[in-house]
């Protein structure tokens, strides 16, 4: 009997990756949440960092926003900001960083954006290129 299940990544665009999956790590206000087969039913939404996707090989997405479903084995994630960390090199992520760091500093910047802000700069410095 198969341990996988269903793992779909949409954005407004197109349907960015369908496949399936032995587990699913998920960056959640929650915390990192990781899913297998028959995973309880869950809505959530994302945070900025990264979605693992572990079959027979690895896969690693960045993400800033969106939501999540999971039901009967199916994985629902719905973002618009989705990229593989495939395309991702270190002057990239120097950039990005220092333009969350700059929109961090702004006084214009709400507090909730700040919150989210941060989260993005931490994920983003997590990474070893």
């Amino acid at each position: 009997m198969s341990e996988k299940f269903t793992v779909e990544i949409i954005t407004p665009d197109k349907s960015f990756l369908k496949s399936e999956a032995a587990e699913v790590t998920i960056p959640s206000y929650e915390g990192q949440m990781g899913i297998l087969k028959d995973h309880i039913s869950l809505i959530t939404f994302l945070r900025p960092g990264f979605i693992l996707i572990k079959n027979a090989e690895e896969k690693k997405f960045y993400v800033e926003e969106g939501t999540v479903e999971f039901s009967n084995n199916k994985l629902l994630i719905l973002t618009s900001t989705v990229k593989d960390l495939k395309n991702f090199n270190k002057d990239l992520v120097e950039n990005l960083v220092q333009e969350a760091e700059k929109k961090l500093n702004d006084q214009n910047t709400s507090d909730k954006e700040k919150y989210i802000i941060s989260y993005k700069i931490d994920a983003l410095k997590e990474l070893s290129l």
